[in-house]
């Protein structure tokens, strides 16, 4: 069985390969996909992300959400609180600076900031995801630790959390463990598909 490791650097390489034109056409149809869901429809507050490393690019849906009126935020790390994400408000000119990582994150002092069980929709990027729901991501954590009070709610699963990539990011079986937070649903440019879990 492949590693982790072994299948974060092979989807890492793939995403990165596609062209220019090719990432615009899919992040386009994923928007398409998404837009028309309800998901999508009934949030309004939902959290986004700018692509970094080849990641599914989710531009044209946040310009769609935010001409709906929707409130729209980007994650930003917290090292004050465990390294875990919080969320930032997001305008088209909202000024953004880098984090550690060098992604870009807004700017925005901590009364702006939202805890993310206040959001009703979230989007993560990920590196692949399987049919199960469990979601790979980076390997940095943050998203498992800032979410890792639904693994214990059994009712009010708030906010829904829905993964955003490519259809080939998808993996027949991904290793996961038990505090890995698993993902109600996977957007891609093929459209969207919903996870059972117990």
């Amino acid at each position: 069985m492949e590693t982790r490791e072994q299948i974060r650097r092979a989807m890492r390489k793939r995403r990165r390969a596609l062209g220019l034109h090719e990432r615009r056409v899919r992040a386009k149809s994923l928007a398409a996909h998404l837009a028309c869901h309800p998901w999508f429809l009934r949030s309004r507050h939902l959290a986004l992300y700018l692509p970094n490393d080849g990641e599914v690019d989710l531009n044209p849906l946040l310009r769609r959400a935010l001409a709906m009126g929707k409130r729209c935020y980007l994650p930003v790390l917290s090292p004050a609180f465990h390294n875990r994400l919080w969320f930032a408000p997001y305008t088209p000119d909202a000024p953004l600076a880098l984090n550690t990582f060098r992604i870009p994150e807004p700017v925005a002092g901590w009364r702006d900031m939202r805890p993310v069980w206040t959001l009703d929709l979230v989007l993560t990027p990920l590196v692949a995801f399987d049919a199960a729901g469990n979601r790979l991501g980076m390997g940095g954590g943050f998203y498992d630790r800032t979410l890792a009070y639904l693994v214990r709610r059994a009712a009010w699963r708030k906010p829904r959390l829905l993964g955003a990539a490519y259809e080939f990011q998808e993996h027949a079986s991904l290793p996961h463990e038990p505090w890995d937070v698993p993902l109600d649903g996977v957007v891609t440019d093929q459209g969207l598909r919903r996870f059972q879990y117990p």
